[in-house]
């Protein structure tokens, strides 16, 4: 499983931001979209009767026949975003897996974070490590904790 070591939104772009809030608010109207009637229906079944009144002013039960192909119209439309999407992400985090492998030595790895060899060393033999960073995630120290 691949986790997050750094957890900094503000370093995100306004772009994956605005693409969040808008699958965020998306997921939530499909919440709602589909428990709001089956808080109605549950009222129904159970006898209310300000919800009995309502089912009869809609058309009672074949309306809610009608209603529950709509919903599983768009119920298996979802689905089936949701397994082309899978598909989508399966095939393309196949493609690049071999490079996730290669393998790289110590000069450059230390030219990529912009650390000294001897820092790396200290880290590899220490049993703990603090990190600094600066305001664009870039590390600008570290201070291995080493025990004797």
């Amino acid at each position: 499983m691949k986790e997050y070591i750094i957890n900094a939104p503000q370093l995100q772009s306004l772009q994956k931001r605005a693409g969040a809030l808008f699958v965020w608010i998306v997921c939530w109207v499909m919440w709602i979209y589909l428990l709001i009637p089956l808080v109605t229906l549950s009222g129904w079944v159970l006898g209310d009767k300000k919800m009995i009144n309502e089912m009869r002013w809609f058309g009672g039960y074949k309306s809610l026949l009608e209603l529950m192909q709509i919903y599983v119209v768009t119920l298996l439309v979802m689905v089936a975003l949701w397994l082309c999407w899978v598909l989508y992400r399966t095939l393309r985090s196949g493609a690049t897996l071999p490079a996730a492998h290669k393998i790289v030595n110590d000069t450059e790895l230390c030219a990529f974070y912009q650390v000294k060899v001897d820092e790396l060393q200290q880290c590899r033999n220490a049993a703990m490590i603090t990190v600094y960073f600066d305001e664009q995630g870039h590390i600008v120290h570290l201070d291995p904790y080493i025990t004797r």
